[in-house]
């Protein structure tokens, strides 16, 4: 993110279009209460408009008016809008793979920690467009670097889940590597063809399946 300092020449001095900075909200009366935008208020709206339209809808004027404010707000933040791309990109990869990783984290047994992220991504990603989105912008550099990061990231993670339920390493690795695979197709089926998946408790037995067949030592 490049957030502009108040000395840069082509940013002016005073309050940005969403209220002044020294602010929380605004006060009663006819100042009206609207809640100062912060960066990640952009971030977070960039990072909707890419799951319901791709790359090509992060634009700064519709996400201004998505957010109620002007493009005052938005230049208040970042420099330009490749800035505001990667602010959402960093958002993506932190709340949905950071702050996974670190909530399956409480499960103390590797196995049950496998079969719940297992379950709870695959419910999230049917949920939200946003990675079937992501997937098919992975042309654009800066979408195709986070992905590379956000597989590796992933990958590594699941194999160091295999590799402390006793596989070794390079089978640790290829296993997890069936498992986000796996998902990355349960994934893209869901948006794309819906009804040729189980729901239900049907869906839970099929999931349990996927890890029991990936668990299964030859």
């Amino acid at each position: 993110m490049a957030r502009r300092s108040t000395d840069d020449p082509q940013v002016p001095h005073g309050s940005p279009s969403d209220g002044p900075r020294h602010r929380g909200k605004t006060g009663g009366g006819t100042g009206g209460g609207r809640r100062r935008l912060t960066a990640e208020d952009w971030a977070a709206a960039a990072l909707a408009a890419i799951g319901e339209g791709g790359l090509a809808a992060v634009a700064v004027e519709p996400i201004a008016t998505r957010l109620g404010t002007t493009k005052g707000s938005f230049y208040w933040h970042f420099a330009n809008r490749d800035a505001l791309v990667d602010a959402a990109l960093e958002r993506w990869e932190q709340l949905h793979t950071e702050a996974v990783i670190r909530t399956v984290e409480a499960e103390p047994d590797p196995e049950r920690r496998l079969r719940g992220l297992f379950a709870h991504a695959s419910a999230a990603s049917a949920a939200d467009p946003l990675e079937v989105s992501l997937l098919a912008t992975a042309a654009e550099p800066r979408v195709a670097a986070a992905l590379r990061r956000v597989t590796d990231r992933r990958v590594g993670y699941v194999a160091g889940l295999f590799a402390a339920l006793g596989f070794p390493a390079a089978e640790a690795r290829r296993r997890g590597l069936l498992a986000y695979t796996a998902y990355l197709g349960h994934t893209q089926l869901g948006h794309a063809v819906p009804e040729s998946l189980p729901g239900g408790t049907d869906r839970d037995r099929y999931l349990d399946s996927v890890i029991d067949t990936l668990l299964c030592r030859g």
